[in-house]
């Protein structure tokens, strides 16, 4: 289980770091409101039930992953507050999730006193996750579909354990459509001329995560009709 203070203590620092206008000295934790309740309503979605992969692990991860390309990012607690919200809403069997996440953060950073701009950022953000394809001066994209990816490059048992997680929260697909389906995804990343944008993830991430796809992509297959 994640440490629920540390995630509290990050959430207060990215909140805090947007909320000071950007080349102005620190305004104090009086800029705003509390962040304590939001951090609560956050940690409390993340927890869900029907969660197996997108969890407080998941978003752990993504967080750890920015602070590694952190220094490739043009506003990293903009990031950060993006990663925080990008699975905020998340119901297994619907497709808009990405853009209710984006609505909800609309709303509660507006209220919790982040300026406009970036309100609007790390909205745009949330819902480039729904392609994972940042343009190539997107800094900011970058460094959140890298870390957001960032799994895919997992070693072999920490990926073993990712794709049960995600068949566990797709649980209610049967076994044939899910092989279909992933495969496909699969088959589509493995098409992509980068799965990473930022310099890091090129370089320390592609290679792993291309073996591991492909990996997994030759167990569906082995496991389908005609391969068992």
């Amino acid at each position: 289980m994640p440490d629920l203070d540390a995630l509290r203590a990050r959430w207060t620092r990215a909140l805090e770091g947007a909320r000071t206008p950007a080349h102005a000295p620190d305004s104090g934790p009086d800029a705003g409101p509390d962040p304590s309740p939001y951090a609560e309503n956050l940690l409390a979605r993340w927890q869900e039930p029907q969660r197996h992969y997108h969890t407080l692990t998941h978003l752990t991860s993504v967080l750890d992953h920015i602070d590694v390309l952190e220094k490739h990012a043009g506003d990293p607690d903009v990031v950060r507050l993006a990663a925080w919200f990008h699975d905020a809403v998340y119901l297994p069997d619907r497709s808009e999730n990405e853009e209710r996440s984006a609505r909800l953060a609309e709303r509660a950073l507006a209220e919790a006193g982040v300026p406009e701009d970036r309100v609007a950022e790390v909205a745009r953000l949330v819902r480039l996750t729904v392609t994972h394809d940042p343009a190539d001066d997107d800094r900011d994209g970058q460094v959140l579909c890298d870390a957001d990816l960032a799994i895919l490059a997992a070693p072999p048992s920490a990926y073993a354990a990712y794709t049960a997680a995600v068949r566990e929260e797709y649980h209610f697909v049967p076994n044939d459509a899910f092989r279909d389906g992933r495969s496909a995804i699969l088959r589509q990343l493995l098409s992509l001329p980068r799965l990473f944008r930022t310099p890091y993830g090129a370089a320390e991430w592609e290679a792993t995560a291309r073996y591991n796809l492909a990996a997994e992509l030759e167990l569906l297959a082995s496991a389908g009709p005609g391969g068992e």
